[in-house]
């Protein structure tokens, strides 16, 4: 057993999220989205640390970390737990952060995302694109969206990841699982080669440079339906982020190419409950309308608010309803939907009088920056 594998234990238990390991100080795990310190354990330090990390990871890669500075892989500790881990150096030495991954996949229904979201699994080809910032369930969204295909219907599903966080076994599909840098060495690498590789669906883990949102978007033009993560936080700053990627002079090709392989955003959020311990999940989502299209096309993303809002029949929701629907059913708190709403001047009345110095002049959302 890895020395490591006792604070694994304790995170399972305490149904922690993330562990976080840093030189110089203690073992912390983050549970609800609070950090706070491992209780009984000592700073970490010295050869015994390096050793620690060492057990865990490839010789080879943990050298290269050691050159680079950084490395992603994952562990399993045993059948129930599997964990994502990123090697980073900081300023008092080495740290690691290690988040648990679900060996069971969810269902959307057990994750409450709305029904909507399944549109995406009958389509044929295209983009969708899973937002939202570190953290918030991205991975663990897409991953009950390709189980539901997989369960469904006959594809092919490659997905390229770094690394392979949830393992998927063939129901009706067959689903091809590939990790960067080890079965492929990038995702732009791992999505070219997926062109001829007769598959259906594509799965890229991280959309992050030019030449990957490049090649999604030629492989959905294709014919592929390619599903895609962005850290963005809702569809208008989805759109914008994707055409910012290039070169001004190729902005408006690529608006004309995304107004026509954009099949649709979910952003999500996380926020904090106050009815039970946790988190719950609140979710932006549209659908790639003509009126999207057009909209796309002529660059003018800030009337993508008008359509979301409007599109409600045909499943489409903004996130600050979804936002508003959790407060006014009790499941968090006035202060959390304050700092998750785009719009914050209508969550503003219902601040405490205590607390009314969160609103500011702007108006603004943190996560608009």
């Amino acid at each position: 057993m890895a020395r490591i594998d006792e604070l694994f234990r304790y995170l399972v238990a305490n149904k922690g999220s993330d562990l976080h390991l840093s030189e110089g100080q203690p073992p912390k795990i983050r549970i609800h989205g609070s950090v706070s310190a491992i209780p009984g354990q000592e700073v970490l330090a010295g050869l015994n640390f390096k050793d620690m990390l060492a057990e865990i990871c490839d010789p080879v890669a943990f050298g290269r970390y050691l050159q680079s500075g950084d490395l992603d892989f994952a562990y399993e500790m045993d059948e129930q737990s599997r964990f994502r881990c990123n090697y980073l150096k900081q300023q008092n030495g080495l740290g690691a952060v290690f988040r648990l991954i679900p060996t069971e996949i969810a269902s959307l229904e057990d994750l409450g995302v709305p029904p909507a979201v399944k549109e995406f699994a009958y389509m044929r080809s295209g983009l969708v694109l899973v937002t939202g910032p570190t953290g918030s369930g991205k991975s663990t969204t897409l991953a009950a969206l390709l189980d539901y295909i997989n369960t469904n219907y006959n594809r092919h599903i490659i997905t390229v990841e770094e690394p392979i966080e949830f393992v998927h076994s063939n129901k009706k599909s067959i689903i091809t699982q590939r990790e960067v840098p080890i079965q492929t060495p990038s995702f732009a690498d791992g999505l070219r080669a997926a062109l001829r590789e007769d598959s259906d669906i594509v799965l890229v883990g991280e959309m992050r440079d030019l030449e990957t949102i490049s090649l999604a978007l030629t492989a959905a033009e294709t014919g592929l339906l390619v599903f895609g993560t962005l850290h963005t936080n809702h569809a208008r700053k989805t759109v914008d982020r994707i055409v910012d990627v290039f070169p001004a002079d190729q902005q408006s090709q690529v608006r004309t190419m995304l107004a026509a392989s954009l099949r649709g955003v979910v952003a999500q959020l996380l926020c904090k409950r106050i009815d039970r311990p946790g988190r719950t999940a609140v979710h932006e989502i549209m659908f790639a309308t003509p009126a999207v299209s057009a909209i796309i096309r002529e660059g003018a993303t800030q009337k993508l608010y008008d359509v979301i809002t409007g599109g409600k029949g045909e499943g489409m929701q903004f996130m600050d309803e979804s936002i508003w629907s959790k407060l006014r059913e009790g499941i968090i708190s006035p202060e959390e939907a304050y700092m998750k709403a785009i719009d914050k001047t209508r969550f503003k009345k219902f601040l405490p009088k205590s607390l009314e110095h969160l609103g500011d002049a702007s108006g603004e959302s943190p996560l608009d920056h």
